[in-house]
């Protein structure tokens, strides 16, 4: 199995960018909630938050298969496949848990970063309702695709609402470390 400071050291040395980092991180820690509540491999979950998108950075052309197959000649099959699956167009089965879990976390967990950053208080005081208003608002960060993220919580088998609230709940958790605090205002 992957350690976390072996994925952690995947991760940097494929991703420089401070805003791919802080997603890998937020997928990683949202895995890990979802793993520790389902009485999953917290770390196998974990690890495969950490590195889904390892190489889009550095291989856009190529992603996700050069993370795949880093991951395949590992002998990490299930968080390889989880990864080739973490969007649907590429046509990949969800066989598992693990693979339904990462294409909800992913595109969601984004999305409500990007709610979390047009807020002075970002992720304090945010509430499911206003995550639930802003996919409606098709303009509101245009790149994230809706459709992956109804499809990956009807996969995963969880309501939109309570899914919403439980990535809050998680980055909540971790606002301080994720530089996701409120803003101070200067007087």
């Amino acid at each position: 199995m992957i350690t976390q400071k072996e994925a952690q050291d995947i991760l940097q040395s494929m991703t420089k960018g401070d805003s791919l980092l802080r997603h890998a991180r937020t997928v990683e820690l949202v895995m890990r909630a979802y793993a520790e509540k389902l009485g999953q491999h917290v770390e196998q979950w974990g690890a495969t938050g950490l590195l889904h998108d390892a190489d889009y950075e550095a291989h856009p052309d190529q992603h996700p298969n050069v993370i795949v197959n880093l991951l395949r000649e590992r002998g990490e099959e299930e968080m390889a496949h989880a990864i080739s699956a973490h969007y649907t167009k590429w046509g990949v089965s969800y066989d598992t848990l693990l693979d339904k879990a990462l294409l909800a976390c992913d595109e969601l967990t984004g999305f409500i970063v990007a709610c979390a950053q047009v807020r002075p208080a970002r992720l304090e005081g945010l509430e499911v309702k206003s995550v639930v208003k802003k996919l409606g608002q098709k303009s509101f960060a245009a790149s994230v695709d809706r459709e992956e993220v109804r499809i990956g919580a009807e996969l995963f088998e969880v309501d939109m609402k309570e899914h919403i609230g439980f990535i809050i709940q998680v980055l909540q958790q971790h606002q301080d470390e994720l530089q996701l605090q409120p803003q101070v205002t200067q007087s």
